[in-house]
């Protein structure tokens, strides 16, 4: 929590980084160092998705290189969406953390407390699912409750509640859904939210600030994949988007 705070101050960035890297292995190489290279200075955080090393023959060592390449004042939040009973997730935490060496992980939530806790060690970071960007035709997110609200809500409160015990959990909550983000907002009003959905999804930066942004301004990180990975000039992209990140901040915040 920590670095990350220290980090979006310094380089004053909500700015997450995506990579979900695809094409043949050796673009794959040489792309992660551009678009690493090319992002840093605007860059809050860098996630990559840990299904897109996984389905390479080298993905792990891919991974672990990957990770190497990033500056080390920058958090790394490793995408898994880790979900599993608590031995299970803490043979997931030691891959996470002791293997690859990030500091965060995004963690499904559906087994309870077993499947987010044993990623909360010191100086960590979890990311736990709430509200996705993705938009099923079933979605067990969206299931109403008869005491009202939703069970990405559930999700949300029980995160609350294992912040105030381990103070390093955060959610994850999509653009796609700028009334989803309010409603947590209001229910966590200081956790950190990593928000994907900006860009490729459709999702609105300036109605996801608005909903999501603390009164500090803080407590967001918009990732971008698709959208910079994708981009004849990488860093270009990063520095649209970060401008378009801190000419919304002021007005967000305080609206």
């Amino acid at each position: 929590m920590n670095k990350l705070t220290t980090r979006v101050q310094q380089a004053n960035s909500l700015l997450c980084i995506g990579l979900d890297p695809t094409g043949d292995d050796a673009f794959v190489a040489t792309r992660l160092r551009e678009v690493i290279a090319q992002t840093a200075e605007f860059a809050a955080a860098f996630k990559p998705n840990l299904a897109f090393f996984l389905s390479r023959e080298n993905g792990v060592a891919l991974l672990r290189e990957t990770v190497a390449l990033i500056p080390k004042d920058i958090p790394v939040i490793l995408d898994g969406k880790f979900g599993d009973i608590a031995n299970t997730a803490e043979h997931y935490a030691q891959f996470a953390y002791d293997r690859i060496g990030a500091d965060a992980v995004t963690v499904n939530p559906y087994m309870g407390d077993d499947a987010i806790v044993p990623f909360a060690r010191p100086n960590k970071m979890v990311f736990v699912l709430a509200k996705t960007s993705n938009k099923p035709a079933h979605s067990l997110q969206d299931v109403a409750l008869t005491r009202g609200g939703y069970v990405s809500d559930v999700a949300a409160h029980i995160s609350c509640e294992l912040d105030e015990q381990h103070h390093n959990i955060g959610l994850v909550v999509g653009a796609t859904d700028a009334a989803a983000i309010a409603r947590v907002r209001e229910s966590c009003p200081s956790q950190w939210f990593l928000v994907p959905g900006v860009g490729a999804q459709g999702g609105d930066l300036a109605a996801t600030l608005h909903a999501g942004l603390r009164a500090d301004g803080l407590g967001v990180l918009i990732n971008a994949s698709r959208a910079i990975w994708q981009a004849a000039d990488a860093g270009a992209a990063a520095r649209t988007l970060y401008q378009q990140i801190n000419d919304l901040r002021p007005v967000a915040a305080h609206a």
